[in-house]
């Protein structure tokens, strides 16, 4: 989940907007974690499987 759709506990903001410290913390916790720190672990995992898979078909397809 990105934090442009997030509301803070504290101050019932949107934590995009940085309006409270706890809000501005959280912000910079996402911004640290990356494109794919907010992706849950089964999205991952289908990333994952949906790479080997298109690794494996690109590989059937050499010749040889």
């Amino acid at each position: 989940m990105t934090y442009d759709r997030l509301a803070c506990a504290n101050c019932a903001g949107p934590v995009s907007e940085g309006r409270c410290r706890v809000c501005r913390a959280n912000r910079e916790r996402l911004q640290q974690q990356g494109p794919l720190g907010g992706l849950s672990p089964v999205a991952l995992l289908t990333l994952l499987v949906l790479l080997v898979a298109a690794v494996a078909l690109v590989a059937a397809h050499q010749p040889a």
